[in-house]
């Protein structure tokens, strides 16, 4: 009996203390303080910023969100499942939350998230929240009949947190709009095929726009996941003053 009493005793606070590990994140700093940067799975990711909790797609149930806390503000890119996931946003609080989607996600909400939505097209810019919000395109090249996300139905996103720009591509190719941006500070970009574009094609888009820090994500495709190591070696070979973080988007899968 003693002997078991004091196996719970030494093996409890382990437990607890494994139960509230919190999950790992990268930090930012920006004038406004550190931005912490969660990635979740696949295209979904979380923001830490200014006692806010940002959303980006969230996605694969509430759990792989435990952690970080109640979403503050949840941003949308597209209607596809692995982007517009009710499953996990129906498992989230979403009282009192503001979704920023593209007018074709608004119409596929149920009416009382409707209520909490600010619908934003390609190109608009938005105050929302204390971030500066700007509407990026995302679409197939080429851009036609046949492309899988047909231009101005989704958005992708720039969010101006403390000086800070950070960009997420949503589905898309090295399209136009991407290349052309400018101080981009963090980009988190897409490769998978054949719903995005491959390694090659993302590495040129990446070189031609220079953000300070890159993430490859939402990088599983139809053949299993994209060679993120090849995509940081071409950034490499291309731009060393680009910094390439390879993240685990899929340690749950």
């Amino acid at each position: 009996m003693k002997r078991t009493l004091l196996f719970f005793l030494i093996v409890l606070p382990f437990s607890l203390t494994a139960q509230i590990m919190p999950l790992e994140h990268d930090e930012i700093d920006t004038d406004e303080g550190v931005v912490k940067i969660y990635p979740i799975l696949h295209g979904s990711v979380a923001l830490q910023w200014d006692g806010k909790n940002i959303f980006i797609d969230p996605y694969g149930g509430a759990e792989g969100f435990e952690g970080v806390g109640e979403p503050d503000i949840i941003f949308i890119t597209d209607i596809h499942g692995d982007h517009l996931h009710m499953n996990t946003i129906n498992a989230l609080n979403t009282v009192d939350v503001q979704f920023v989607v593209p007018q074709a996600v608004y119409d596929k909400l149920p009416a009382d998230l409707q209520k909490q939505a600010t619908i934003m097209a390609n190109g608009e810019e938005k105050e929302l929240a204390g971030l500066s919000v700007q509407a990026i395109p995302m679409y197939n090249l080429p851009n036609d009949e046949t492309a899988r996300h047909p231009k101005g139905r989704g958005n992708g996103y720039i969010l101006t947190i403390g000086g800070k720009k950070i960009y997420f591509s949503g589905d898309t190719e090295g399209i136009p709009e991407m290349r052309a941006l400018e101080n981009i500070d963090v980009a988190f970009v897409c490769m998978n095929l054949p719903y995005t574009m491959d390694v090659d094609q993302a590495a040129d888009a990446v070189l031609d726009f220079k953000p300070t820090i890159v993430y490859p994500y939402h990088y599983r495709g139809s053949e299993g996941l994209s060679d993120v190591s090849a995509f940081q070696q071409l950034v490499k070979e291309g731009n060393p003053a680009i910094e390439v973080r390879l993240r685990d988007w899929y340690r749950t899968n």
